[in-house]
């Protein structure tokens, strides 16, 4: 059998652009076969975008797939493709992968193993799959699969691949968490030691929503080990050439839940591939890359020019911007300062440098006139010369009205600078620093803002965030002298009761045993439970770890189990 040359096209398409994702999935097809590739597999449902969640409950969107994957088939030539898409089939929907030649559609494989956890709700809007598929491009035989079809030990595709294949292809669109890439690696090792197949796993790349996809898609040998595999975070075709000695069994052509479809395969002789292999990537390059992927995309994706950010001279913000021009570029982004006369000197000079490292434009509205202006009318209501939480809040809200005035005159997107450790508790105020379009750091806890500060200046090799910014105690600068900690815990250990009750879900005993303060942690997860309300009316942020608030966290806003 003469070598085999795959490509596996890691594409970041949009959700519900057919005709975009149509003219990505042929340039790539062209790539492929300049470089003599005999087969190119796809991400999964790569033609619709994904998720494309209550889309698919629409009649008019699977018609549009429909109608998409007849017009693709049609062409393409000279080259084997496995596209995924959502097929409809006796008022049926699948999660598909359509074996395209010659300008036809000669078999499709539906998705068997669905995914009902997490961020996932496939069985809400699919179908599973019972038809096995099996390929023949020579004497190899070939075994499509999607996505968690190899993560199911023992399944039927599986034992499918153990019983007839040569080679397992995988469509996915597994979502970035972080230290989801090894995860990945792991799963498709253990799938290959167990089939005895090499396995050339596809994944998507791409921000959709919350969502990042980071890529990284991988072939290895009947044993586990890495061939070739493609970058992170980027879109990427990844070549590669496979020697594979073809087990001789007797099939029929028609098997058991399945068929076998023959694939026109001509060797024509070309000059060997190199295995590519992406360099690795750390563990906090990964989050801040993720974090700057799926901030680019929801603006991108979603027609934005340009975007605003409140900045507050504190680490939050900082960050924020620097992300933001990682995404979009520093003629995009503008800040955007509003002193009150609890704003010291040293944050509004620290503002004002930030913006002058990042090279972004910086506008300084003054919000203590509004806010005494504010006072006077709500006198008539009650005392105003006692300061009290309303008049932190109305600081707060003042400064998200000014935003949204900028953003609904100029059309510009508002990111949010929140982060996880306060998103949890609720140290954020309603309407006011929740107000925007889109959370950049929402799933960062606040130890780790100070982390990616400094990864920033690494990065940059120079002072972009300034030390006088990560050195500070963090403050929201609503009253005279005031310190996070008047209100919460410690940020190092706040966090990591956050992360045992939130990520690991356990319980007030589980995590007083691990040794914090049993008040502590009662009040922190009062404040968790009692404060999902916040979070409900709060804008999508990107999510980086294995539990992120919204999808992943499904929290009744009313309820009474406060002990959990």
């Amino acid at each position: 059998m003469p070598i085999l040359r795959i490509a596996q096209a890691q594409i970041n398409p949009i959700v519900g652009d057919f005709e975009y994702n149509t003219k990505k999935i042929l340039s790539y097809i062209e790539m492929a076969k300049k470089q003599s590739a005999d087969i190119i597999v796809f991400p999964e449902l790569c033609l619709c975008g994904y998720p494309p969640e209550e889309l698919l409950l629409k009649p008019s969107f699977l018609e549009s797939s429909m109608k998409a994957i007849k017009d693709l088939s049609l062409l393409i030539t000279g080259i084997t493709a496995i596209v995924g898409y959502p097929d409809c089939q006796d008022k049926k929907v699948y999660n598909a992968a359509a074996i395209i030649q010659n300008g036809k559609t000669l078999s499709v494989y539906h998705k068997i193993e669905l995914l009902n956890y997490g961020v996932f709700d496939e069985k809400r809007y699919f179908k599973e799959g019972s038809r096995l598929v099996a390929l023949k491009m020579g004497d190899v035989t070939i075994v499509p699969t999607i996505c968690e079809d190899i993560w199911i030990e023992r399944n039927m595709a599986e034992r499918f691949a153990k019983e007839v294949g040569d080679l397992v292809i995988n469509l996915s669109a597994s979502p970035f968490h972080a230290g989801k890439f090894q995860v990945r690696l792991d799963a498709g090792r253990s799938f290959t030691k167990r089939t005895r197949c090499p396995l050339f796993f596809t994944n998507l790349i791409g921000g959709q929503d919350e969502l990042v996809f980071d890529g990284g898609s991988f072939a290895l040998t009947a044993e586990g080990d890495i061939i070739s595999c493609a970058k992170r975070f980027c879109e990427h075709i990844l070549f590669t050439d496979i020697d594979i000695n073809p087990v001789k069994r007797k099939i029929d052509r028609k098997i058991d839940k399945g068929e076998i479809v023959e694939l026109g395969f001509s060797h024509t002789k070309r000059e060997s591939v190199e295995p590519y292999l992406a360099d690795k990537v750390f563990p906090l390059e990964e989050i801040y890359y993720a974090l700057v992927l799926g901030t680019r995309d929801y603006v991108n994706k979603n027609g934005f020019k340009k975007v605003l950010i409140g900045l507050s001279g504190g680490i939050d913000s900082s960050l924020v911007a620097a992300i933001a021009v990682d995404a979009v570029g520093k003629e995009n982004v503008i800040g955007v300062t509003m002193p009150s006369k609890f704003t010291s000197s040293e944050t509004l000079r620290d503002a004002e440098r930030l913006a002058k490292n990042l090279g972004i434009k910086l506008i300084k509205l003054e919000i203590w006139s509004i806010y005494e202006e504010y006072l006077n009318v709500l006198s008539k209501v009650f005392d105003i010369s006692v300061h009290t939480v309303a008049h932190e809040n109305l600081q707060a809200r003042i400064r998200g009205n000014l935003l949204m005035a900028l953003s609904n005159r100029f059309g510009y997107l508002v990111l949010t600078t929140g982060n996880k450790s306060e998103i949890a508790v609720g140290y954020c105020t309603l309407y006011g620093d929740t107000a925007g379009g889109f959370a950049v750091i929402k799933d960062v806890p606040k130890m780790m803002v100070y982390e990616l500060a400094r990864f920033v200046n690494r990065i940059w090799a120079k002072e972009i965030i300034p030390e006088s910014v990560i050195k500070r105690p963090p403050t929201a600068e609503l009253r005279p002298n005031q310190k996070d900690e008047d209100s919460l815990p410690p940020y190092h250990i706040l966090d990591q009761i956050i992360h045992a009750y939130v990520e690991e879900d356990k319980g007030v005993d589980e995590i007083i045993k691990e040794g914090f303060d049993a008040e502590v942690v009662k009040s922190v997860i009062r404040m968790i439970n009692r404060n999902e309300y916040k979070r409900r009316q709060s804008p999508p942020g990107v999510k980086i770890s294995a539990k992120a608030f919204d999808k992943d966290w499904r929290f009744p806003i009313t309820n009474r189990y406060m002990k959990a």
